[in-house]
């Protein structure tokens, strides 16, 4: 119980760290919260910083959903552990304990999950949320979707139970999270991607 314990107390706290933040002041002397979206994550990044640094900032959240669940495995060693350990990192970054309870919308770091679980639903995930965004230039909606065929794939796939139920669980948390999106794309409002806009 004790590890378990400790692996979610960690994985909150990695979580936590507002990387797209912290990065932004620290190398571009520009604060997220003031720009674009308002978003401490990639995509926010990438409007506003440029291409180099939101993938800086995507590979930087996407270490916090593994580490989660590299913990899960080093300290207790399940597939439960490493799921919880996972669940909590998104959780973190979505709620960082640093901003009072507010973050990112979870994707890349739940992308970060996905690929210590299962590696190749990651990989099908990411080439589906690609070509969403490339047709449609709605990282937002190719987010949705990419979420939504998570569970989907992994059932498919025959991955263990409690990998579906988890991507189950992430799809309904990444909708929720973008809920303001949807309302955007319904009434066409939703900014479509561009780098460097700031």
């Amino acid at each position: 119980m004790l590890s378990y314990i400790i692996v979610i107390l960690c994985s909150y706290i990695i979580g936590s760290i507002p990387s797209g933040l912290i990065l932004g002041k620290t190398f571009w002397n520009v604060d997220l919260r003031e720009h674009g979206s308002k978003n401490i994550g990639a995509t926010n990044a990438w409007r506003t910083l440029g291409k180099l640094p939101g993938f800086i900032v995507f590979v930087a959240d996407l270490l916090k959903g593994m580490i989660g669940v590299y913990l899960g495995m080093l300290l207790v060693g399940t597939s439960t552990a490493m799921i919880i350990g996972g669940i909590v990192a998104i959780i973190g970054h979505s709620l960082s304990l640093f901003l009072k309870f507010k973050g990112g919308k979870g994707v890349a770091t739940g992308l970060g999950v996905i690929i210590m679980l299962m590696p190749i639903v990651s990989a099908i995930v990411f080439i589906i949320w690609l070509v969403v965004v490339m047709l449609s230039k709605y990282v937002s909606l190719a987010s949705i979707i990419a979420a939504i065929c998570v569970p989907i794939f992994a059932f498919i796939l025959g991955m263990p139970f409690e990998f579906v139920a988890f991507g189950v669980v992430a799809a309904v948390f990444v909708i929720y999270r973008h809920k303001s999106n949807i309302g955007r794309l319904m009434n066409g409002t939703e900014n479509k991607i561009k780098a460097g806009k700031r």
